[in-house]
């Protein structure tokens, strides 16, 4: 059976976090209060025990993608608290953009050097690694603290009944905009349709703004965009039927081509939007450059970051579901999402392990939440999202009926690839919807 086919249990299981991320909706949303405040009490004071006896010196590798600031320091901050209480840790963090991250990563496993902790999506690209042998089973290691960790959001960190690693972020991605530059074109209300969003695009540019801020060179931020589209117009079911069979070549997959090529058509796009990279895309939001992007939960530290500033817009941004397209099968509240979260490499000490717990625990995960560069899965930290957008974000992930985790993680490694690269193709104009579809099909038939 093929790879893309096996992983499908993965995104079935995706589908059912909706709910389970939640801080509210469903009833596998939040655990009883009682286990909420057992959680609260009691996961801070046992991550966060240093070691009794005295013990061999330990270094840990741990790679992460969290570039800019607040989340950069905050880590930080969380390594220093860890090893003040274990002197004989050290904790060596190497920081690398998206991009970079994947290559490196990608070099270090197949040369068997596979650091202790590293960003990982869950997914297809994580089974990859585990297939390879690159990664640690940890069932057993957190066994004694899993329950403190929303249930929905640690299953895309398992794979064939074994848990790899664990999430720190969980969320959705929906439309970032700038406030002031809607109302400078005289938008009064974010677009609930498609048709609406195009007309809303049209006005931006009569009014002399960039509507859309998008990374060309990465390929992936466009490709949520058209899996959105994809999604919107098949609806949940038909979305898990292309991903499990390998078959592409549908009317939803083709419809959604030609919805790029009508956004293609009003030339929405930030200058010089084919060579460049996330960073700057969201430089292009945070400096109110640009009148929306696409993005995950994540968005708004990076504007911050990247803005000249690094105060972003502030009360400008704002946050509003992926259209709906009419006609389409879809649910509104469908989603596509996923998030972040910390996979173990083979060889990580016990040291590592104690460490990911102590990183786990409420305690340092209300600070993801309190710093808004996450959605925190641990239960109990819910209630310190504060900030308007975020908790929008939250309601949205709360309401999805269907959740399909991004394209490029949920699948194999060359698949994902695969299918960057033949979406991209449509936003540059150089393909047509159906060989886009054609490609992807062609692609999944040879893994």
């Amino acid at each position: 059976m093929s790879l893309h086919r096996r992983l499908f249990g993965l995104l079935a299981v995706m589908a059912l976090v909706l709910g389970a991320c939640s801080g509210g909706g469903a009833a596998t949303a939040s655990p009883s209060a009682e286990a909420s405040a057992a959680a609260t009490e009691a996961a801070p004071s046992e991550a966060a025990s240093p070691s009794e006896a005295a013990a061999e010196p330990v270094t840990i590798e741990w790679w992460h993608i969290t570039t800019g600031d607040p989340g950069k320091t905050v880590f930080q901050d969380i390594a220093d608290a860890y090893t003040a209480d274990h002197p004989n840790v050290t904790i060596n963090i190497t920081i690398l953009e998206n991009e970079a991250f994947k290559t490196k990563l990608a070099t270090s496993i197949q040369s068997g050097e596979v650091p202790d902790l590293f960003q990982s999506w869950g997914g297809g690209i994580m089974a990859a690694q585990a297939d390879a042998g690159a990664l640690k089973d940890i069932t057993a290691d957190i066994a004694g603290w899993q329950d403190t960790i929303n249930p929905g959001a640690l299953s895309i960190y398992a794979y064939n009944g074994v848990q790899y690693g664990v999430p720190w972020d969980m969320g959705m991605i929906g439309v970032w905009y700038n406030k002031a530059l809607f109302a400078d074109a005289g938008i009064t209300e974010p677009p609930a349709t498609w048709d609406e969003y195009l007309a809303d695009v049209t006005k931006l540019k009569d009014a002399g703004i960039v509507p859309l801020a998008i990374a060309g060179k990465d390929q992936w931020p466009s490709m949520h965009l058209w899996t959105y589209l994809t999604l919107r117009i098949g609806g949940g079911e038909a979305m898990a039927q292309m991903v499990q069979s390998g078959d592409w070549n549908t009317d939803a997959c083709k419809a959604a081509g030609a919805e790029v090529l009508k956004l293609n058509a009003l030339d929405p796009y930030q200058d010089g939007f084919k060579a460049a990279d996330y960073n700057a895309e969201a430089a292009a939001v945070g400096n109110g450059k640009a009148a929306m992007e696409v993005m995950g939960q994540w968005a708004p530290a990076v504007q911050i970051d990247q803005s000249a500033d690094k105060k972003g817009i502030g009360d400008d941004l704002g946050w509003f579901p992926f259209p709906t397209v009419t006609g389409g099968a879809g649910a509104p509240t469908d989603g596509v999402g996923g998030g972040n979260g910390i996979a173990v490499g083979k060889d990580a000490s016990p040291e590592a392990l104690d460490f990911l717990k102590f990183f786990s625990s409420v305690e340092n995960a209300t600070k993801i939440n309190e710093n808004n560069f996450g959605l925190s899965p641990i239960v109990g930290t819910e209630g310190a999202i504060t900030d308007p957008n975020l908790q929008a974000v939250l309601a949205g992930r709360g309401d999805a009926t269907f959740m399909q985790l991004y394209l490029d993680q949920a699948t194999s490694p060359a698949m994902g690839a695969a299918i960057n690269e033949a979406t991209v193709g449509l936003f540059f104009d150089q393909t047509t919807p159906e060989q886009t579809c054609q490609a992807i099909t062609d692609a999944a038939a040879s893994q």
